[in-house]
C-alpha cells in the first residue's frame, strides 16, 4: 500500500520539524481514524539503548493525532489550528521498538467537545501492541 503522505510531505501537517519528527507517512484516514507509520534511526533523539522510548511513542501519537487535522485542513483548504496536549492518561506499556524497525499507529478520535478532542492512540509493530494511552488534545481557536 501506498502512503496517503510521504516522509517528504509529512512536515506540510504538522508543526514539528528535525530533529522533532515521529513519524514519516500517513498511511489511512479518515475523519475519526488515522494510521500513521514510523521507521527509528538510531540518530533518532528518543533513542537510548537501542530502543525507541515510551516518551518518543507517546510524541508519535500526539503527531499522528496532529497529522490527522492537518491532512482534514488541507483537503478543505482551511488553515491548520495548533494543537496542545492537555493531558495523558490511561498509558499502558508492553514493549518497545528497537531502532532501525518500523511500526505504525492507530489514532481514533473518541469524542470532541468545543476545542478538546479525546483520542485513544496505540503503537503496533508486528500486530502487536507496544504502547496505548489516551490524550486530550486542545485546539487553539482563532479569535
Amino acid at each position: 500500500m501506498s502512503p496517503l503522505v510521504s516522509a517528504d510531505q509529512i512536515t506540510n501537517f504538522i508543526p514539528q520539524r528535525s530533529p522533532f519528527v515521529m513519524i514519516d507517512s500517513l498511511l489511512e484516514q479518515s475523519e475519526k481514524e488515522v494510521l500513521s507509520g514510523f521507521f527509528v534511526k538510531d540518530t533518532n533523539i528518543f533513542v537510548e539503548d537501542g530502543h525507541f522510548t515510551v516518551s518518543g511513542m507517546l510524541e508519535n501519537i500526539a503527531q499522528t493525532a496532529a497529522a490527522n487535522v492537518g491532512y482534514e485542513c488541507a483537503k478543505r483548504d482551511i488553515p491548520v489550528p495548533l494543537g496542545f496536549i492537555g493531558a495523558i492518561s490511561k498509558v499502558k506499556v508492553f514493549g518497545s521498538p528497537k531502532s532501525e524497525s518500523d511500526f505504525t499507529t492507530q489514532v481514533t478520535i473518541l469524542q470532541e467537545v468545543f476545542n478538546i478532542t479525546l483520542i485513544e492512540g496505540k503503537v503496533i509493530q508486528n500486530g502487536e501492541i507496544l504502547v496505548s494511552c489516551q490524550m486530550k488534545i486542545m485546539i487553539q481557536t482563532s479569535n
